[in-house]
């Protein structure tokens, strides 16, 4: 056997052998993602609180519990996530707000919010109805690269 033979291979090889470990370290992962979403539902409270402001900033410039930022794996606390300040009765408290909801999250306003622990998990306006988020405008530039995209066939025309 000539070497560029060889060298395909063991590149072959360690290829298969990379595919078969990222499949059961994604198995694992998805089984413990599962598990922890079982216990945010078995923990979740609807709580009416006023949402003071929204940010997305480091877990430990977030002013979260000294308990939550030593719980929390090394690689993640430089790491930026979404933070929302509300008052929830008396007490001013900083929550984690799901990515999902971040956008959909009303500042200065009262809201009926799923809350699991520190971790809110939906939110809706205070009399039941969904929050309506409100489109930013877009600026000139945005708009001529949309046009041009709907004319190049790059995105579907509205």
């Amino acid at each position: 056997m000539n070497t560029v033979t060889i060298v395909l291979l063991v590149i072959l090889a360690v290829l298969l052998i990379a595919v078969v470990v990222l499949y059961f370290l994604g198995k694992k992962a998805q089984k413990k993602q599962s598990e922890q979403q079982e216990q945010i539902d078995a923990m979740k409270q609807t709580i009416s609180m006023l949402i003071i402001d929204k940010k997305r900033m480091k877990l430990k410039d977030a002013g979260l519990p000294q308990v939550v930022i030593e719980q929390t794996p090394k690689l993640l606390r430089g790491s930026k996530l979404p933070v929302v300040k509300a008052k929830v009765g008396p007490q001013i408290m900083t929550l984690i707000c799901e990515e999902s909801i971040f956008d959909a999250v009303p500042v200065k306003k009262e809201v009926k919010a799923v809350v699991s622990g520190i971790y809110i998990t939906g939110v809706k306006g205070l009399h039941g109805k969904p929050v309506v988020v409100e489109q930013k405008k877009k600026s000139k530039f945005k708009q001529l690269v949309e046009k041009a995209q709907e004319k190049a066939g790059a995105k579907p025309i509205k």
